[in-house]
């Protein structure tokens, strides 16, 4: 699973390091958070090819997924890209999908925290919804492999959800702080889990952007648009990949092992 996709610069370094790091770690199904992909807020038709064709299987989002209306549409008709299953009844969109790939099925369920965000609904009652509709393995076959991409502020709301459904899903990655965590673990009933992911992009930034825009913005309260940070070419402000590699053993759906990209 990748964290959050920043502009331009996410984008050329996910086509250009993700084909490689899923032959190398023989990597069955692949996630990537792409709602900042188009110029650092929301997502276009061009931009979740670009992510497709770099090797994802499932691109979640979160809040900012919103930001281009001329993708609304998209939201509706491709099954592959996802916004947080609990935003209220008629929002456009699904926030969850099942896949066969590899020989197992999977069930990638996206959903947004509410503190330090707006209220929308329960996720923790939204999980329990998404799994009692997706009752048992298809025929002849295993139970789903649980992806669960939570896209939310509070590390304390991250955490507990992932507790809350420990041993229901193989793993909880968290997403949209931008800076990745060192807390990966798998828990007692075998939920593999990260606080966040971090992100895909420049990492002289400030969580992607520009740091001079966003200095200005903390310095004079101000809210000028934020932009992508660019590379400058002195090899410390390239762009990078972050996420997470999970082992997940198909019998049983649980993880085995996480490890930090």
């Amino acid at each position: 699973m990748i964290g959050d996709v920043v502009g331009e610069p996410g984008l050329k370094a996910l086509e250009e390091g993700l084909p490689g790091l899923l032959k190398d770690n023989a990597v069955d199904f692949a996630v990537v958070n792409g709602e900042n992909a188009a110029d650092g807020f929301g997502l276009t038709d061009a931009a979740l090819r670009r992510i497709i064709a770099a090797g994802a299987d499932a691109v979640t989002s979160g809040n900012h997924v919103w930001e281009k209306r001329e993708f609304w549409e998209t939201l509706e008709a491709d099954a592959r890209v996802l916004r947080p299953a609990n935003y209220p009844g008629g929002a456009m969109g699904r926030g969850w999908l099942c896949a066969e790939k590899a020989g197992a099925s999977w069930l990638v369920i996206n959903v947004q925290g509410r503190e330090l965000m707006n209220p929308i609904d329960c996720p923790f009652r939204c999980f329990d919804g998404v799994v009692a509709h997706v009752e048992g393995p298809p025929a002849g076959g295993r139970n789903p492999i649980v992806l669960v991409d939570f896209h939310a502020e509070s590390t304390r709301e991250k955490e507990s959800l992932a507790y809350y459904i420990d041993g229901r899903a193989a793993l909880l990655a968290g997403t949209h702080t931008h800076v990745q965590t060192a807390d990966e673990r798998v828990l007692p009933k075998g939920t593999a889990y990260i606080t966040d992911l971090g992100m895909t992009g420049i990492s002289y930034s400030v969580i992607g952007m520009d740091p001079s825009i966003c200095l200005d913005r903390v310095r004079k309260q101000v809210l000028y648009r934020m932009e992508p940070a660019a590379d400058r070419g002195d090899g410390r402000s390239s762009a990078r990949i972050q996420g997470i590699i999970a082992e997940i053993d198909a019998e049983s759906g649980r993880a085995v092992s996480i490890k930090r990209l």
